[in-house]
């Protein structure tokens, strides 16, 4: 018997995003956020923004650190 992978819905890869972003979650979980990433647009865009923002927090902190 062949077991489908649960797909996550937009809910679930959000409320996992800030973990997948600070790596702390198991592969397993990476790449059902990976795969949902490369299928839902909206994601990608809440995601992109937000790694973005993440990084650029970083580096005005490193200069004014």
């Amino acid at each position: 018997m062949k077991h489908d992978h649960h797909q996550l819905n937009c809910a679930e890869m959000l409320g996992n995003m800030s973990e997948f972003i600070d790596g702390g979650l198991n592969d397993e979980m990476c790449q059902e956020i990976q795969r949902h990433l490369d299928g839902c647009e909206n994601c990608r865009v809440v995601f992109d923004t937000t790694t973005r923002t993440i990084f650029l927090y970083q580096a005005d902190a490193q200069e004014t650190g």
